[in-house]
């Protein structure tokens, strides 16, 4: 059988890979083969970060929603229970904007917390 000499496509392939890692230090930026554990590692740690990041933002956008709401009275266990009740479709995320920016302005109406509030009173009687 002949020989095969893996030649230019072996070397561009390592070439890749350590262009991958080029910012990582000493052997992990140097070597093949401690460079591709380290390419290996860093895609893992993405991926997790990735799925990570999604459920941070979830808990900030939670938290602002409830000190907007708890700022004008209502807890923000009720004030998304009157979201679902009113069928009102926005999410976490919109909610938490227009919190900082009702907080940066001043104006509590922007969300119209209070609305929700007097409804959630007159309708539900939920507020004790």
């Amino acid at each position: 059988m002949t020989r095969v000499k893996r030649g230019y496509i072996a070397k561009k392939r390592r070439k890749k890979i350590l262009a991958f890692v080029s910012g990582s230090r000493g052997a992990h930026s140097k070597l093949f083969r401690t460079a591709n554990q380290q390419k290996m590692r860093a895609l893992v740690s993405a991926h997790r970060d990735r799925i990570k990041r999604k459920r941070d933002f979830r808990r900030l956008w939670i938290t602002r929603i409830n000190a907007a709401s708890r700022a004008n009275g209502i807890s923000y266990n009720k004030f998304i229970q009157f979201l679902y009740k009113r069928q009102f479709l926005i999410n976490r995320r919109t909610l938490a904007q227009m919190a900082v920016i009702a907080h940066l302005l001043g104006i509590a109406d922007i969300i119209n917390i209070n609305w929700f509030s007097r409804i959630l009173v007159k309708d539900y009687s939920i507020m004790k």
